[in-house]
């Protein structure tokens, strides 16, 4: 059987954990783009929650029927990316440059400090470690402690409520599992491009929530209502702490910004990758999910832990209907975490509270030396202190555009900084990085590159 979708043309399927004959006999397979399910049948375990009036489910161990919006695979590959400018850049420079000015990471432990404060459990398991495949969904001892880490006022979160993903996965899943053409999204910009590039490849429509920079890189609510289309908005993806501005919207402000989306009929993904490393006078923000039990948060080890190279992250929803759809494309992209990467993540989850206060503190004391060094050269820099996260965003007030500036930097003196350039955002800002222990010595190297006349 041969079976052909007309491009655009949408039909409901039941999708069984065993294809149909029919299926595994057609020559042609459409490609299935997974929607929200309408339907779960005949589950063999439940949790105590609820969802729309439905009891939440772990995968069951016989067949799920879910019916999903099928779209043909034209609709989808080649989807229209545009280079992803930020890590092309980085791919260019980041290993040839000397020093690191605009690193969004903190360094982390080493493997050995890592291992030595883990616990016994923790170290048992690393002791006894196979390089075998592992679960789909994650651990389930990690996927509990990353639950922990959230505390809504009610239900508490569980397992299954979290998909232990790559952090860029995540938000390829969560895209493909919510968007399809002609969708509105609102997205927080400039940001980490495939917030939006990847809504944008799938044929949204798209709009920017832009900040307000002569008030502290402000992302105001009323911006954020006069974008929102009740009834037709899908999704609002947001970041906070804000990468590159290090903006931190006050409590009230971030709960309004849930309901806000919620009252639009939106669906909030909140990517917050940096929570947990606010600077002083401004408090850690609820999680979304703490907040809305239709918000989709993604983080992971990379920024506020420091442990990019683990390549683990997890996303976390009350709604574990849409965690199942994530689920099932993990199994075309990663299928599985890394085993070694699993319990180390496990091990600086509950290293947790000796590894984030060296990470501020460090954070702290490099904005201070930032701070000098920009009050020293005020016709360079105009810096808007960042409230929380490892990065700024600050404007240049020189005659020399910041792709120019970064470009003979790197050239001349293995010094990186970003410019705004990557993000499409202007030519007059630069990103710099204040989580690295070399901070110093990479802030000093740029001051005697200055002083000795370039650029």
């Amino acid at each position: 059987m041969n079976r052909q979708f007309a491009c655009g043309e949408r039909r409901d399927i039941i999708l069984r954990r065993r294809p149909s004959p029919s299926v595994l006999q057609s020559r042609c397979i459409p490609l299935v783009r997974p929607f929200f399910p309408v339907g779960i049948t005949q589950p063999t375990r439940t949790s105590k929650h609820t969802v729309g009036g439905r009891a939440k489910l772990s995968l069951p161990d016989t067949h799920v029927n879910l019916t999903y919006r099928t779209y043909s695979v034209y609709n989808l590959f080649p989807m229209h990316l545009a280079p992803f400018a930020l890590e092309r850049y980085f791919a260019r420079y980041e290993f040839a440059s000397r020093y690191l000015l605009c690193a969004s990471d903190c360094d982390g432990p080493s493997l050995h400090a890592l291992l030595a404060q883990a616990d016994e459990e923790t170290t048992a398991l690393w002791q006894s470690l196979t390089l075998g495949y592992t679960e789909s969904q994650g651990l389930p001892i990690l996927r509990q402690e990353i639950a922990n880490l959230y505390t809504p006022e009610s239900p508490l979160l569980s397992p299954d409520d979290v998909l232990v993903v790559v952090p860029e996965e995540g938000i390829l899943l969560t895209m493909l599992a919510l968007v399809k053409p002609g969708d509105h999204v609102i997205s927080t910009f400039p940001g980490y491009q495939s917030l939006y590039e990847v809504a944008r490849g799938l044929g949204a429509d798209l709009s920017f929530w832009r900040p307000r920079e002569e008030e502290g890189w402000r992302f105001a609510t009323e911006d954020l209502s006069t974008l929102l289309r009740p009834g037709s908005t899908r999704l609002v993806v947001c970041n906070f702490p804000h990468n590159p501005t290090g903006y931190l919207p006050p409590p009230a402000t971030f709960r309004r910004i849930v309901d806000l989306t919620r009252r639009a009929g939106a669906v909030l993904f909140s990517d917050e990758m940096y929570r947990g490393l606010e600077l002083p006078g401004y408090s850690t923000l609820p999680s979304a999910v703490e907040l809305s039990s239709g918000a989709i948060v993604l983080s992971g080890m990379s920024k506020t832990y420091g442990l990019p190279g683990l390549r683990l992250g997890w996303l976390v929803c009350r709604d574990t209907s849409i965690l199942q759809i994530c689920a099932s494309l993990k199994d075309y992209t990663t299928i599985c975490t890394p085993a070694p990467s699993e319990i180390l993540a496990l091990a600086a989850l509950r290293g947790r509270n000796q590894l984030l206060p060296a990470h501020r503190e460090r954070v702290i004391y490099n904005l201070h030396l930032l701070a000098e060094f920009c009050a020293r050269r005020p016709d360079l820099f105009q810096l808007i202190p960042p409230r929380a996260g490892t990065v700024c965003f600050p404007r240049l007030r020189c005659a020399v555009g910041a792709a120019q500036l970064c470009h003979e930097t790197a050239h001349r003196a293995a010094i990186l900084l970003l410019p705004s350039t990557v993000y499409g955002y202007g030519d007059s800002h630069v990103r710099i990085g204040l989580g690295r222990v070399t901070f110093p010595d990479a802030l000093a190297a740029f001051d005697e590159y200055l002083g000795a006349g370039g650029p």
